[in-house]
């Protein structure tokens, strides 16, 4: 089946099979390398993409249900949202770190001045193995002092 969407803001139009799942579709066909699969059943947060405004779990969406979507992947995430990451020390074996991008600029961009609680809830369906999470909310949170200073 043929589907059209826009991938971190260009359009792309492809050939899929109709049950690949939007994981493998987009690591696979398209080498979108930074979506992860960790449990293959949408609880660890490392396929995490943004979808039509929404985060969404690649690897329980199919291929197909991108038609028409406008889909944003780490690679479209703003470098001042990743800086951050790095800055606060919250990448280690960096896994995880692009579901952690992708819930942040989410959070962010609907709410720029989140409290800890809020980042805290923004980022509950993530899992880290590595850092124990303090210096990935740090970073949520000079991410967000980044987006005050850009407004």
């Amino acid at each position: 089946m043929k589907i059209n969407f826009k991938l971190n803001g260009k359009e792309v139009t492809k050939e899929v099979e109709v049950y690949k799942r939007a994981i493998d579709f987009l690591r696979d066909d398209l080498k979108i390398t930074s979506i992860k699969e960790g449990c293959g059943e949408g609880e660890c947060g490392a396929c995490t993409i943004i979808v039509n405004g929404k985060t969404v779990h690649s690897c329980l969406m199919l291929a197909v249900e991108l038609d028409g979507k406008e889909i944003i992947t780490l690679e479209g995430v703003e470098d001042s949202i990743k800086m951050a990451f790095v800055k606060a020390g919250a990448i280690q074996c960096g896994f995880c770190t692009p579901g952690f991008i992708i819930s942040t600029k989410y959070l962010l961009d609907n709410n720029p001045t989140p409290s800890e609680e809020e980042i805290r809830d923004a980022l509950e369906g993530n899992l880290c193995r590595c850092t124990g999470y303090v210096k990935i909310i740090e970073a949520v949170k000079i991410a967000a002092k980044g987006c005050e200073n850009n407004d």
